[in-house]
């Protein structure tokens, strides 16, 4: 019997693959956090930004069946864009400048995150001030690689991220959330394609945000709430009577009316308990409407 063809996007496909392609799993991936900070870098990390993704540690899993950034890592939104030019870096010396050391291989300025791991151990009590800070350098890159905003290489990190990390001070004032965002937006808009069978960007806090929108998807958590609020997904959790395979999801999702989802999850007091004081002094930038700009890539929001 002939397979029926459909047109899309000039090409033609089958039926099948149309069912196939509906029905795809994307692959995705998630490095785990580099284990909880060292105390010794704590301050670096609070000057940068970084300090509450950093107490995320381990156990975020990912469901790949399935964005207050402010709220959900901690991450700043209202400071400067996250911009500049990369291309004509000696990539080589920049990682010398700041790290005293330099890989053997880079890659389109890109560098192995296991080359980072295995050069900088955990600086202890008799580490100079510059190790501390080289570290902290590391750390950061290690979870901007690995975490934050992850490529499909899975093992590799750009320097540009270095060079944002010359000044803690200065980092600690651009707007780590929107690039982040900007990140995930392209990735998510990029899997939207038929060839695509991996994505890649913030994967949970997409999940994360998700669950505290769509409480007919929320497996039962007995922990309680805790800051950055995307820690509240690495503890165990019950799926009892919830969907789980990608098909029911979806059916569930076309089922639901609009009063069933929650919009305002943050208004919940257990969670306002939780929250710092320095995230309640100026609640306007938990809706803020800012450009996603990362680098060279701007996404309107």
């Amino acid at each position: 019997m002939a397979q029926k063809l459909i047109r899309l996007d000039n090409k033609h496909i089958s039926v099948d693959q149309m069912t196939m392609s509906i029905n795809r799993v994307l692959q995705c991936y998630i490095r785990n956090m580099p284990g909880p900070p060292s105390p010794l870098i704590e301050n670096y990390l609070q000057e940068a930004g970084f300090w509450h993704v950093a107490t995320i540690g381990r156990g975020c899993k990912l469901d790949p069946k399935l964005i207050n950034v402010h709220l959900q890592l901690g991450l700043p939104v209202d400071g400067y864009a996250v911009t500049g030019s990369a291309s004509s870096a000696d990539w080589g010396a920049v990682c010398y400048e700041l790290l005293c050391a330099i890989p053997d291989n880079i890659n389109g300025g890109r560098i192995e995150m296991g080359w980072l791991r295995d050069t900088f151990p955990e600086p202890d009590n008799d580490s100079t001030e510059l190790e501390r800070i080289q570290y902290a350098r590391v750390y950061i890159l290690e979870m901007i690689g690995g975490y934050l905003m992850p490529d499909l290489s899975r093992n590799l990190v750009h320097l540009r991220w270095l060079l944002k990390l010359v000044d803690f001070r200065a980092a600690g004032e651009l707007s780590w959330g929107p690039a982040m965002l900007e990140t995930l937006y392209k990735e998510m808009c990029g899997a939207t394609l038929s060839n695509k069978a991996k994505i890649g960007g913030c994967l949970s806090l997409l999940k994360s945000w998700a669950r505290f929108r769509f409480p007919f998807l929320r497996p039962r958590v007995d922990h309680p709430y805790t800051f950055p609020l995307i820690k509240r997904r690495n503890h165990s959790a019950s799926y009892v009577g919830i969907s789980i395979s990608l098909e029911d999801i979806r059916l569930v999702l076309d089922q639901r009316s609009e009063a069933q989802f929650q919009w305002t999850p943050y208004e919940d007091p257990a969670i306002w308990a939780v929250i710092p004081d320095e995230f309640l002094q100026n609640p306007n930038t938990w809706h803020v409407k800012v450009a996603l700009v990362n680098y060279a890539t701007v996404e309107i929001h």
